[in-house]
C-alpha cells in the first residue's frame, strides 16, 4: 500500500493504492486522527489505485468520518473501483458516505460548502 497526501486550498486530500487492509490501516488511522481533528476539517479520500478494501479499512473510514463530524467537518470519498464500490453497496456505506466520481467533483462540493 502506497499513502501519498497534499493540500487543495483547505481541504486535504489522502490517497491510497493498493490493498486497503488490516495490514495498513494503522498508518492512515494516524493521518486521519490528526487531520479530522482540526475544526472544519476537509478530508477526501482517493480510492482511484485501491483494488482491495478489507472490512477493518471500512471501519478505519467510518472512524475517520465521525471523527469530521464531530468538529463540523466532512470526509468524501473519491474515485472508486467497481470492485470496491460494490463493498460499500454491499455493506449500505454508500449511504453513510458522500462519493464522487473524481477528486474534482469532491472539491467542487467543499467548495459548494463554503458559499
Amino acid at each position: 500500500m502506497n499513502v501519498t497526501h497534499n493540500t487543495s486550498g483547505k481541504v486535504k486530500i489522502l490517497r491510497l493504492s493498493g490493498r486497503f487492509d488490516n495490514y495498513v490501516t494503522h498508518s492512515v488511522n494516524e493521518w486521519l486522527d490528526k487531520n479530522a481533528a482540526e475544526k472544519n476539517s476537509q478530508i477526501i479520500v482517493n480510492l482511484a489505485q485501491v483494488h482491495f478494501i478489507d472490512s477493518t479499512a471500512l471501519a478505519t473510514l467510518v472512524q475517520g468520518l465521525n471523527k469530521c463530524h464531530k468538529y463540523q467537518g466532512d470526509l468524501f470519498l473519491c474515485s472508486l473501483q467497481q470492485q470496491v464500490y460494490m463493498i460499500f453497496e454491499l455493506t449500505r456505506l454508500d449511504k453513510a458516505f458522500n462519493i464522487f466520481l473524481d477528486e474534482e467533483h469532491a472539491l467542487s462540493a467543499f467548495a459548494k460548502y463554503a458559499n
